[in-house]
């Protein structure tokens, strides 16, 4: 159902489906992807993929009745694909907790969490191709670069709203605040990239913050909306999930990290440094000044092109900071399986264990 970041497959649900050639995913790095996310589907059951395409299916009415012409550049943005991660997780959450209630809509109101998480991150992403410049998303032209910024703004924005939409139809006032907040975390973490933006010099530590503010708050986010909206959920699980979303979420946002340094186009869907060129300071950036004699050569300012972006890439790569990077990534998937709470149904607890080692999959 759901494959690499870049393509989707839906068993004939969503456009694009095996447009690879649009999608710009090389074979290797599509295959670990898929690999990864059909062996949650196999292991999750036929319930499991169903509750998936529900989601995709739903995904796809929400965005396309929003009208022209924003509709289709938010159909598109949602076409496009995506492994579905955040999604999953409120999904696999909420099984772990109990399950959805039978009665009053409990398998819709499920549905409608996790489209309302993947909705604010689909949003994300187009304001972030804003913000950046970026030509390209999941292999295609970004909306940005499609119909221009101040349609791509709106997209955007119509994303946002129809997740707090879909989601205010549950009726709960909890689930909304965990995304309420999520949202304003994403938001607070972009401002801080904004601030660092060129910086010559970044503490590890304030990197880690803004990646769990812009990336990982959401991952968190997804798993509290599963157990807010399953009928044994407590606070303690849903606290015990969030954290172990949190890790990943943050292992995710690092792996991104080093992708974007170590490309290629084929397998990221953007050219090798575009975080960097856009001044985006990463941490195999702040990893590599640390080991290099002459940090000032790792100046972002001094970026003028593309070309200059790649060259500053394989720098970064002699140092050994992309292994350094990975290494810490890898140790924030193991300390989440760690932590998952012992209480979790076996079946699910293994779900969830393969979704932290999807994460890892889409580096390899």
């Amino acid at each position: 159902m759901i494959s690499a970041e870049g393509s989707t497959i839906t068993n004939g649900v969503g456009a694009g489906a095996n447009d690879d050639a649009a999608a710009g995913v090389a074979a290797n790095g599509a295959a670990s992807s898929l690999d990864a996310m059909e062996a949650i589907m196999r292991q999750g059951g036929g319930a499991l993929r169903e509750r998936m395409l529900e989601i995709e299916r739903q995904l796809e009415r929400v965005t396309a009745a929003a009208g022209a012409p924003l509709a289709a550049h938010a159909s598109g943005m949602i076409v496009a694909g995506g492994k579905r991660l955040r999604p999953l997780l409120v999904v696999l959450a909420a099984e772990s907790a109990g399950g959805p209630p039978a009665a009053d809509g409990g398998a819709d109101g499920l549905v409608r969490a996790a489209v309302a998480v993947e909705l604010v991150h689909s949003a994300t992403l187009v304001h972030d191709d804003v913000i950046d410049g970026a030509q390209l998303r999941r292999g295609r032209p970004s909306v940005a670069a499609a119909a221009g910024r101040k349609l791509a703004i709106a997209t955007g924005d119509l994303l946002f709203s129809r997740a707090f939409a879909e989601l205010a139809r549950n009726g709960d006032e909890a689930q909304l605040k965990a995304l309420s907040e999520a949202s304003s975390a994403l938001a607070e973490g972009e401002l801080l990239q904004r601030e660092d933006a060129y910086a010559p010099r970044v503490a590890v530590e304030r990197y880690l913050r803004r990646c769990e503010l812009k990336t990982a708050a959401l991952f968190e986010a997804a798993c509290r909306l599963g157990a807010l909206v399953a009928v044994g959920g407590s606070r303690a699980l849903a606290d015990a999930l969030g954290a172990f979303a949190r890790r990943i979420g943050l292992a995710f946002q690092l792996l991104d990290d080093v992708l974007d340094v170590s490309g290629p186009v084929e397998r990221t869907g953007k050219a090798r440094g575009t975080d960097l060129l856009d001044g985006t300071v990463t941490l195999p950036l702040i990893l590599a000044r640390e080991r290099d004699p002459q940090p000032a050569d790792f100046d972002l300012s001094l970026l003028q092109s593309p070309e200059q972006a790649e060259q500053l890439c394989d720098r970064i790569a002699a140092t050994g900071a992309l292994n350094e990077a990975r290494e810490r990534a890898l140790a924030l998937v193991a300390e989440a399986k760690a932590a998952l709470p012992a209480v979790l149904p076996g079946e699910r607890a293994t779900l969830l264990d393969l979704v932290a080692d999807a994460v890892v999959e889409r580096y390899r």
